[in-house]
């Protein structure tokens, strides 16, 4: 067998563990089209885990019959609909792994994935987030690789993951994650995020098998006014990260940095939002977006070309399923 690239921080020792186990946890909510294929992969790994959780968020589409002929293998959690984070955390009060592995509804493993893992795992006891890169797909097509747009950080973790949520689609040493209070539920969005910056900052560490073993689907939708909710979610619990923790110079500039971008990319997305409706604000708000800190040159112009021709904006917008003003936003 091939010897695996591993990106870890320094340090760890020289001690060996012992094999891993791993609870994997399917979020679902109106994943009828797309959570056998996320199971299969799930029951198919060449490591097997103790379990896989599928925790339905109050699917009203068929989801739970869509997993009948996987009931006598998997765990079915039946919630009422309170988003991902809530959905999750209900799993995490029946999972019996030392590893929490996350999986979206709407995405695969690849066959090797909990393997990899748990090879990590072992070389490496100390880790509490266990990551691989991910490949992405649009419409069945390999596009690139999350790593390539968020690289995985191996020093000053506290401070990278204020600026990016580099460790994507973790396995989590279920007991740190309860340590740290599981998933906030208050946010719609951003949960992952918000809770990889309690982990590290609660002392976790994080490491990385540096080959794509997940699938995660790219899609069109929710392009702008979904993203409000998501961009204000991210502004919010960035600025509590400010208030909450005793920063150094390194993480604080890291902060600034990211809380930046993301405002930015919040009133942007606000301002195309406002065009796409043809709201009696969208004038005021392309001309805040033109003013906003933070925003690219080219953006800029965009937006300041909306505020004195919002209706010959709103015709470009519709004619295009992508963002015309932002077109760098970030997706984490």
């Amino acid at each position: 067998m091939p010897t695996r690239a591993f990106r870890v921080p320094p340090g760890g020792g020289t001690a060996r563990g012992t094999p891993p186990t791993f609870s994997v946890v399917i979020a679902a909510r109106d994943a009828v089209e797309s959570i056998s294929e996320a199971v299969e992969s799930a029951l198919t790994q060449t490591q097997q885990a103790i379990e896989v959780i599928v925790s339905d968020d109050g699917s009203i589409d068929g989801t739970a019959e869509a997993l009948t002929p996987y009931r006598d293998r998997i765990t079915y959690l039946r919630n009422d609909h309170g988003g991902v984070a809530a959905a999750r955390n209900a799993a995490l009060e029946v999972a019996r792994g030392e590893f929490f592995a996350v999986l979206d509804a709407d995405d695969r493993y690849l066959p090797e994935r909990l393997e990899a893992l748990g090879e990590l795992a072992m070389a490496r006891p100390d880790l509490d987030l266990l990551c691989t890169d991910a490949l992405l797909e649009h419409e069945g097509r390999v596009v690139g690789t999350f790593g390539e747009g968020c690289p995985f950080a191996v020093e000053e973790q506290r401070a990278a993951i204020l600026e990016r949520c580099f460790c994507a689609w973790p396995a989590v040493r279920r007991k740190t994650l309860v340590a740290a209070g599981a998933f906030d539920e208050s946010l719609r969005t951003g949960s992952d995020w918000e809770c990889a910056i309690r982990l590290l900052f609660s002392g976790a560490v994080a490491g990385l098998v540096d080959d794509p073993l997940y699938s995660y689907r790219v899609h069109d939708r929710s392009l702008t006014a979904d993203r409000v909710g998501t961009l204000n979610d991210r502004v919010a619990f960035l600025e509590q990260a400010g208030r909450s923790y005793a920063l150094g110079p390194t993480e604080r500039a890291a902060l600034s940095r990211s809380l930046t971008r993301q405002r930015a990319a919040l009133v942007l997305t606000e301002a195309e939002a406002a065009l796409r409706e043809q709201a009696d604000d969208a004038r005021r708000r392309a001309l805040a977006a033109a003013r906003s800190p933070g925003v690219a040159m080219r953006s800029r112009i965009a937006a300041a070309a909306a505020a004195i021709a919002p209706r010959t904006a709103a015709r470009a917008l519709a004619r295009s399923r992508h963002s015309r003003l932002g077109r760098s936003i970030p997706r984490r």
